[in-house]
């Protein structure tokens, strides 16, 4: 098993890059169609179309588990644990909603995730999405040669 850090090339460099950007163009088609009333497999349509368009592979479907996880991305609705699985349930005014999506391309994996509000949401709920925002580019900022787990979080 190789340890460390591997190096990549400029052409690997680039197809990382696609990958990612192809992801991101995914996530935003799926939060481009969050309102009150769509379904969370709605929402998974719109990234699965991105991706189909763009000759990606999902990353998702198929990932083992009790049962192969069905679906492009994961959903979940306000307080739910992370990776839900998108299906007929419907977004109501004031959720909260987090869609993550995962994207294989040339060879190379892009993943993210974006929280977003439902219509009009509380000052509470708001918060809830800036500071955890925040918190994500303060560690981020964190991430530096020689830097361990440690400092960033």
């Amino acid at each position: 098993m190789q340890r460390g850090v591997m190096l990549k090339s400029k052409r690997e460099l680039e197809q990382m890059r696609a990958a990612g950007r192809i992801n991101a163009k995914a996530l935003a088609a799926a939060v481009a169609v969050v309102e009150p009333g769509i379904t969370t497999a709605e929402i998974n349509a719109a990234a699965a179309a991105v991706l189909k368009q763009s000759g990606a592979v999902p990353a998702f479907v198929g990932v083992a588990g009790a049962y192969p996880y069905p679906a492009e991305t994961t959903i979940s609705i306000n307080d739910e644990l992370v990776h839900g699985i998108p299906g007929e349930r419907r977004l109501k005014e004031g959720d909260i909603v987090s869609i993550d999506c995962g994207t294989v391309f040339d060879g190379f994996v892009g993943d993210s995730a974006m929280t977003v509000g439902v219509g009009e949401i509380s000052d509470e709920a708001q918060k809830l999405i800036e500071v955890t925002r925040e918190s994500l580019f303060a560690g981020i900022a964190k991430m530096i040669p020689d830097n361990h787990t440690g400092d960033v979080s």
